[in-house]
């Protein structure tokens, strides 16, 4: 298959689905992909910027924690009037995400405050047998007051 092809993205659709290989690089690719999909749309600049770390946060978490060699991590992208919602979903349903509170001295671990921090609401959704999704919903400018955040809500299902 034509590579150019296969990240193609129909302007026209609401929404974008992608298989990635859950490597470093496949995370980065997810994040580029994610920004020029909301460019074409004309998505706000700070919402695309935020959406892009959140998109590389989940999208690093799948290819890191998520991993199952020789299983893709899957991200989409939709779009309404309201809302942009991200989905990553993994093939290691026993790997949850957590809000730890790690070490002043930590390199790692602040991923999943990120993106707490970040988007209005973020949650995780079992399945497909043996898999998770892990979400994020950013409100669209018309549908968010200035400086204001939904409540976080957390789903396990």
């Amino acid at each position: 298959m034509n590579q150019k092809n296969a990240t193609r993205v129909p302007v026209s659709t609401g929404h974008f689905t992608v298989l990635l290989s859950p490597t470093p690089r496949g995370a980065r690719l997810a994040r580029l992909l994610a920004v020029q999909w909301l460019r074409d749309r004309e998505v706000p600049y700070e919402v695309t910027e935020t959406a892009a770390h959140i998109v590389a946060e989940l999208a690093a978490n799948a290819a890191t924690h998520g991993r199952v060699g020789g299983r893709s991590f899957r991200l989409v992208l939709r779009a309404s009037p309201a809302t942009l919602r991200i989905e990553v979903t993994d093939t290691r349903a026993e790997a949850l995400p957590a809000l730890p509170v790690p070490a002043p001295e930590s390199e790692s671990g602040r991923g999943m405050l990120l993106v707490e921090a970040l988007a209005d609401r973020w949650g995780v959704v079992l399945g497909p047998v043996p898999g998770k999704t892990v979400w994020a919903e950013l409100g669209l400018p018309a549908h968010r007051r200035p400086g204001t955040r939904a409540p976080v809500a957390r789903a396990l299902s």
